[in-house]
Parts: structure tokens; C-alpha cells; sequence
């Protein structure tokens, strides 16, 4: 057993495990515990090997990771303290299905097969209490959150300049929204423990070494404090010190601070404690970009991320309150993504929807979209003022951007020139320079189809006007765009509506979508279409004379793209916490002119759904005070 380590700690995560048991019961279990002590990096479980043994999570954190049939290792989840892992193999004789192995630091209880076998020859009530866990978890139909809230968070500075111990109180004002905090640095270590210059000791994993003693007085005060709150910030030093080294070590998480006016070069902290381990910290690594609270857009974003293996990034300005509100969001998986899906010209909706948010003081924190909706969530991601943003998309729409025909129709009927200058020219008025995605305040992607390997791709890097284009290129419409050796076209095809990818977003806790569909064709009452001719003739007279009631060549195109997009539209509803989908059948796909209609067609819908929600209901897309 581990020097120490709180008895009751283990018996607070048994009773949640198993729910209401006796004492006796309770101290059985127990005896057929032992304790396990993982350090980071540490595999307590490998996929494909024999399952010996149930164990519960006390403290620290772990990542569940499956072999793919790529040769490449996925994460399936991460798991905190009080989760159950490997609890199937008490009943079966299947091999592992995954690969855990601790994030940081951790300590977990096992209960062998074995000891499993005895134990429930012995005790009828921890029989029935543990079954009833098994079947719980077996059939529970809430879904378990991938990436679950860190607890411990590290702080580092990777640049000059950055006063890590400032960001940290501002952090903490807004985690204190959601949860009890606590702010951590060497100084106040030292002083807790009433030993000065104690939290700069060597940092090691050997039993035998002379320093060992105080590490283990540090760590199990950081336990403690743990124990004890909600969200622990650990702020770092501003040099690769021990104490730094330390705070890697026992996050959760670890957000790098850099100044973003500063070169992206590596820093000393980030080469000595995150980096030492088979090229990259255990712990993810989040990238957060701080800028003075007047800088209009982000830039250069890609040199900093191809410098460091980073699970995501963020942009905040400390100054405004409302950026570090959306970094406590994504922190505490509480931030809303908001989806919005292709469709034409219908897709101008969109800014109406989200004229509707602002006005109600619903916040978004990440946005995704496909075709249009990837054009409609750019300019939210932007972050500028609607009232900006509302003339620039108007100007741009009203050239037609469906209107340069090709004369020689070899791989689509529109030559897309005019979609790509009315695109450069629209994001550089919003973005002030020709913007990557990683360069949006608010976390950005969009959805394409991949016409090379037959599949969806979700675009997240890269320059933002050619990921429009290829995310908008609809089949025999637009020609494709080729990137990086692969032709991409309309996301519709295959996910028209995103919202599982967003989803799996680090930080996403709600969503809100908005989605357009596709008119339900009339039956017709015909037996052959008729040729070009009669088709024309027909054309030409009154709309309610017409004979052939047939879609137009590019709404035909248009709506064939996102069949099968519209197939899995309930699923896509199921995965949505707040859903609008606006009536605008009598809106073409490529009327591109009514710009100011269909923008309040979606704005007056959107009031009328989020008017009539009761009030607890929209609190849940608020920032909270």
C-alpha cells in the first residue's frame, strides 16, 4: 500500500462504485484489494493479452487506446479517479480490448480473478452489489465523455514575458463559475508543507534516491488538494525548474502559455519536462496563444503548432473576460459548438440564426460547418462584430458566385472562379490577411469529401479559402481542389450536417445545429422525361400550367450531393442539443439575390424557437455568472 495514502479515499470510491453495502461487506472487498502505483507513462494493460484483473481508479489519470487497422494507436478515452477499468475480465476469458497506460502519476486498486472467484463464494451481498455495477455499466445508455474535465491542470510559460501566475488568477475567477478551485505554485507548496525550497528538489522515480521521501510528500499533498476541489491549477515557473517538471508530471492536462507577438521557438520547459518521454508529454498538451485585446485576427498560428506535438490550441486574450470565459468552457468540457449545414443559398440563414444567439446572450465556443455552412461558420469563427461581418457577406453573395459558367463543361459545369476571388476578398475584409483555419478565435473546422480515398475529411489546418472551396465544391457543379495529392469536394456527400464530428471536439459539452435538409420532391406524374425541347416548351409557360414539375439542373445536382447526408438526419438530431431547422422550402438552392430575406427568414424562425424555450432550458447556452 502506498506510505500513507488516505484509507478513506478508497472506501469514499468503493461506496460510489457499488452503491449502498454494509460495513462487512465493504471490509471484505477490501481485503481482496492490493494497491498499484503506475508513473507516467506506465502501461497497466496491454490490448490482445490475457485480462487477469478489475481495477478502480484512486487518483491520477489514464488513456485507453485501441491498435487500428492503419498500424497507428487511436484513443478511445480517458479515464479520472473512481473509474472501473478491465471489470470484463472478472467474467470472461476474452483478451484485453484496449491499452491503457497512466497519463501521470496514478494510483489504482485490483481486484484479481482469483481474489474475484473468492470473494463472491464467501460474500452473496458484494456478489449481487458487484453484478449490479457490471450491468449498470453494460447496458447505461448515456454515452461516457472521451476526454472528461482535468482536474490538475499545468501552467507553464513557454515564452518570455508571460506572468503565468496572473493568467492563473484569471483562469481561476472564471473555473469558479463551475466549480471549486484551487491555485497552486512552489511558494505556496513550500510554505503548506513548512519547508522552504522543498518543491525544487530533484524529481525521480527511484525508491533509493535521497529525494524520493520529499516527493512523496509533495505528491500526497497535491493528492489532498485534489481530493478536495474541483479544478487545481498548477502554475509552473518560468524555467525548466523542478517544480515545473513536477506540475508535467502530475497533470491532467498542461496548457502552454505563449506570448503570440514572440518567435514560436521551443522553450527550455518544454524540451526538459514534456518532451523526455518518447518524444512527447503523456499529459495533452494544449497551445494557448495569448494576444493584447486589440489585435484584430491571429496569425502565423502553423509555425507554432509544427514546432510541438500538441492535442489542440487556443487563442485568448487575457484581457477580455470573455475569452478566458471561453478557455474555462473548453476547460471544463461545459463549451457549446455550433454546426451548420450545407445547402445552397438557404445556407445564408445561418447568420440569422446566429444574429438570434447573440441577441440572447447564447454563447458559442467552437463552430463547424459543410459547404455553405462552412463559409457561415468561418465568419462566426472570425469573432468580429455581426454588424461587420453582415455587409461583407451581403457584397459577396450578390456577385453570383454560382454565375461563371464553364463553355466546355469537361469536369464541372461552373468554373469556380468566381467563388474563389469572392471568397479571398470576403475573409480578408473579416480576417485582415489571408487567414488559416488555425488562425480563427473561436476553434474552427469544416467537412469535405475525399474523391481519392472514397471518404469524409474533416478539414481543420491548412489556408481557410482553399478549404471553403473544397468543402463547397459540389460534384459536376464546381470542380474539385486538390490537396495535398488528393481531389476533395462537397462535405454533403457524406456528413452534410457535422454534428458528430463536433462531438468529439476536445471541450464541446453542448450543441447547437442548424440544419437546412431538402424539399421532399412532389410525385410525378409522368412516365418518361421528356427531351430538351419539350422540356424547354414546357418551361416556358405559366408555373401553374407546367406539365414536367422537375427540379433545375443545379438543384437537382445540388440535392442528389446530400442524400445521403439527409439519411442519417435523425441521428444528427439525436447528437443536437438545441436543434433548429428553419421552413424554407420556398427558398431555391442558388437564389443567391435574396440575401437579406433568407438571413431574417432564419432569424425570425430562430427567435420564434428560442422564445418559446423555457428559460432554465437557454441557461444551459450561457455563460454563467
Amino acid at each position: 500500500m502506498p506510505t500513507d495514502y488516505p484509507e478513506q479515499v478508497l472506501i469514499h470510491h468503493l461506496q460510489r462504485m457499488l452503491g449502498e453495502v454494509d460495513a462487512e461487506a465493504l471490509q471484505l472487498l477490501r481485503r481482496h484489494l492490493e494497491w498499484v502505483e503506475l508513473a507516467a507513462g506506465d502501461t497497466l494493460m496491454r490490448q490482445g493479452e490475457q485480462g487477469d484483473a478489475m481495477y478502480l481508479s484512486i487518483s491520477g489519470r489514464l488513456r485507453a487506446s485501441v491498435l487500428g487497422d492503419d498500424g497507428a494507436e487511436h484513443m478511445v478515452r480517458e479515464m479520472g479517479r473512481g473509474e472501473v477499468i478491465g471489470e470484463m475480465s472478472l467474467y470472461t476469458d476474452e483478451p484485453r480490448t484496449a491499452t491503457v497506460v497512466a497519463i501521470r502519476n496514478s494510483v489504482l486498486v485490483r481486484l484479481a480473478k482469483s481474489e474475484f472467484a473468492s470473494l463472491l463464494a464467501s460474500s452473496a451481498q458484494m456478489s449481487i452489489a458487484l453484478t449490479r455495477q457490471m450491468i449498470k455499466r453494460l447496458t447505461s445508455t448515456s454515452p461516457r465523455t472521451a476526454v472528461p474535465p482535468p482536474l490538475v491542470m499545468a501552467l507553464l510559460p513557454v515564452t518570455a514575458g508571460v506572468d503565468g501566475a496572473d493568467f492563473a488568477r484569471r483562469l481561476a475567477v472564471q473555473l469558479g463559475r463551475m466549480g471549486k478551485v484551487c491555485l497552486v505554485d512552489a511558494a505556496s507548496v513550500d510554505t503548506a508543507l513548512q519547508q522552504s525550497g522543498l518543491t525544487h528538489t530533484a524529481v525521480t522515480d527511484n525508491a533509493d534516491n535521497a529525494d524520493n521521501a520529499a516527493n512523496r510528500r509533495i505528491a500526497q499533498y497535491l493528492d489532498q488538494l485534489e481530493l478536495a476541489h474541483d479544478f487545481v491549477l498548477l502554475v509552473g515557473d518560468a524555467d525548466a525548474s523542478a517544480w515545473t517538471q513536477r506540475c508535467s508530471r502530475h497533470s491532467d492536462e498542461i496548457l502552454l502559455l505563449a506570448d503570440a507577438s514572440q518567435p514560436p521557438v521551443l522553450h527550455a520547459s518544454e524540451a526538459a519536462c514534456l518532451m523526455q518521454r518518447g518524444g512527447q508529454s503523456d499529459a495533452a498538451q494544449i497551445l494557448v496563444l495569448l494576444h493584447a485585446a486589440d489585435v484584430r485576427c491571429p496569425s502565423g498560428t502553423r509555425q507554432w503548432l509544427a514546432r510541438r506535438p500538441v492535442a489542440d490550441h487556443v487563442h485568448v486574450r487575457p484581457a477580455l473576460d470573455s475569452d478566458m470565459a471561453r478557455l474555462a468552457r473548453i476547460q471544463s468540457r461545459t463549451a457549446v459548438g455550433l454546426v451548420l449545414a450545407g445547402g445552397g443559398a438557404k445556407g445564408l440563414a445561418h447568420l440569422g440564426l446566429y444574429q438570434a444567439l447573440l441577441e440572447r446572450g447564447l454563447v458559442v465556443d467552437f463552430v463547424g460547418g459543410t459547404s455553405i455552412g462552412a463559409i457561415m461558420a468561418a465568419m462566426v469563427a472570425s469573432d468580429q462584430p455581426l454588424a461587420s461581418v453582415m455587409p461583407i457577406a451581403r457584397a459577396a453573395f450578390a456577385d453570383k458566385p454560382t454565375g461563371d459558367f464553364n463553355l466546355l463543361p469537361l469536369i464541372s459545369l461552373i468554373r469556380g472562379r468566381r467563388m474563389r476571388r469572392i471568397l479571398q476578398v470576403a475573409l480578408e475584409q473579416i480576417f485582415g490577411h489571408p487567414a488559416d483555419i488555425e488562425d480563427t478565435w473561436k476553434n474552427y473546422f469544416c467537412v469535405a469529401s475525399n474523391y481519392t480515398k472514397a471518404c469524409e475529411q474533416v478539414i481543420s489546418e491548412g489556408p481557410l479559402t482553399q478549404s471553403l472551396l473544397a468543402s463547397t465544391a459540389i460534384p459536376g457543379a464546381f470542380p474539385p481542389v486538390p490537396v495535398a495529392g488528393d481531389l476533395l469536394f462537397d462535405g454533403g456527400t457524406f456528413n452534410n450536417f457535422p454534428v458528430s464530428i463536433m462531438r468529439k471536439r476536445r471541450g464541446v459539452g453542448k450543441v447547437i445545429g442548424m440544419d437546412l435538409g431538402v424539399r421532399k420532391p412532389k410525385p410525378v406524374t409522368f412516365e418518361e422525361v421528356p427531351g430538351t425541347w419539350a422540356l424547354l416548351r414546357d418551361r416556358l409557360r405559366p408555373r401553374q400550367q407546367r406539365r414536367y414539375k422537375l427540379p433545375s439542373f443545379m438543384a437537382y445536382l445540388l440535392n442528389v450531393n446530400i442524400m445521403y447526408s439527409n439519411s442519417r438526419q435523425g441521428e444528427s438530431r439525436r447528437l443536437t442539443d438545441l436543434y433548429f431547422s428553419p421552413p424554407l422550402e420556398r427558398v431555391g438552392m442558388l437564389q443567391w439575390q435574396r440575401f437579406d430575406s433568407i438571413t431574417k427568414q432564419g432569424y425570425d424562425y430562430a427567435c420564434e424557437v428560442l422564445d418559446a424555450m423555457p428559460e432554465d432550458q437557454l441557461r444551459a447556452f450561457r455563460p454563467r455568472a
